[in-house]
């Protein structure tokens, strides 16, 4: 008969393995730092690796080479019409800059809640995490707010066409400031980005925030802006801060001819009901550099009239994105 063997009979000692496995060297064993795991990792190209962003701290002295002010800026509202729904949450950072768009140092920072005098819809609980027990009792404290507000040069949101038209309506702190929108005033692409999201800036810029809270998103904000990222000239701030220093001109297209309509959709133009104040008719912004170019467009495809004269109306930063 053949020789059975029992696999669980006689079994090798437990401590002549561990001790034959000990004397082999484990690389995985190797005490690494965090500095060297993050390289270590980056190197193989299978992996991006993301760094917990860290707010700022305040500067109690900044320095004087910096002597502008600007503000970072961002609002939570009961909804999307400035008119009628009303800002929940508002979070401000304060820093200094020169005239090239350096960023020097963060001086103030304000943050709060504010409760509507309707309840927050489901909608913007889902959207923002702001519930009804959150507000209660909580009011902006405007007198902080003037603090930051009234000294600033510049005033950036990333979506300055929604917040501006709040923060106007919240108070007339706003009102008269120069404002630019981090969102519509940058050309994201060309520094390799691949959105415009803050979410998706952020990540592509080696960065990751918690962002539940207006604040954290100004942070954010804040660290893209200042990031001088291989093969940029300048900082995305020194980007806008010199679009904002240029005007730029709305053109209304009145009383463009119906079939004309796909035509300006494709162009970029957007259409203006009348009810804010604008011209009842398709629109669209541009630099003062395109005006000569954008009229010739309309008088030549859109109106088929050599003479054809539609409104214009020049902005600085002061004017832009208000409702």
């Amino acid at each position: 008969m053949a020789e059975q063997f029992d696999v669980f009979s006689d079994p090798a000692p437990r401590d002549r393995v561990v001790k034959r496995r000990s004397s082999e060297p484990d690389k995985h064993s190797i005490a690494m730092s965090e500095e060297d795991m993050v390289r270590h990792l980056s190197e193989t190209g299978r992996f991006r690796i993301l760094q917990k962003l860290v707010p700022r701290a305040i500067s109690p002295f900044p320095r004087p080479e910096y002597p502008l002010k600007g503000i970072i800026l961002n609002t939570e509202t009961t909804g999307l019409n400035a008119r009628k729904d009303e800002i929940i949450e508002i979070g401000v950072i304060a820093f200094t800059f020169d005239a090239t768009g350096r960023i020097g140092e963060v001086t103030g920072i304000y943050g709060e809640l504010q409760q509507p005098s309707v309840s927050i819809p489901p909608e913007i609980t889902g959207l923002t995490g702001i519930t009804d027990d959150m507000v209660v009792g909580q009011s902006i404290d405007t007198a902080a707010l003037q603090a930051l507000i009234e000294p600033a040069d510049l005033v950036i949101a990333h979506n300055a066409g929604f917040d501006r038209p709040f923060c106007e309506a919240f108070s007339h702190l706003f009102s008269g400031k120069a404002w630019a929108c981090s969102n519509s005033e940058l050309d994201w692409s060309s520094r390799g980005y691949e959105g415009t999201k803050l979410g998706y800036l952020m990540g592509q810029a080696g960065y990751f925030h918690d962002g539940h809270r207006a604040v954290d998103d100004c942070f954010a904000l804040l660290e893209v802006l200042a990031r001088e990222a291989d093969g940029s000239a300048s900082t995305a701030f020194a980007e806008l801060y010199e679009a904002s220093q240029r005007s730029r001109v709305r053109i209304f297209a009145e009383n463009s001819p119906f079939d004309m309509t796909d035509h300006l959709k494709a162009r970029g133009y957007r259409w203006s009901d009348g009810s804010d104040g604008r011209p009842k008719s398709w629109w669209i912004e541009v630099g003062e550099e395109a005006l000569d170019d954008e009229l010739r467009c309309l008088r030549a495809e859109i109106y088929r009239y050599p003479d054809a004269d539609p409104p214009i109306k020049r902005l600085t930063a002061f004017d832009r994105f208000r409702a």
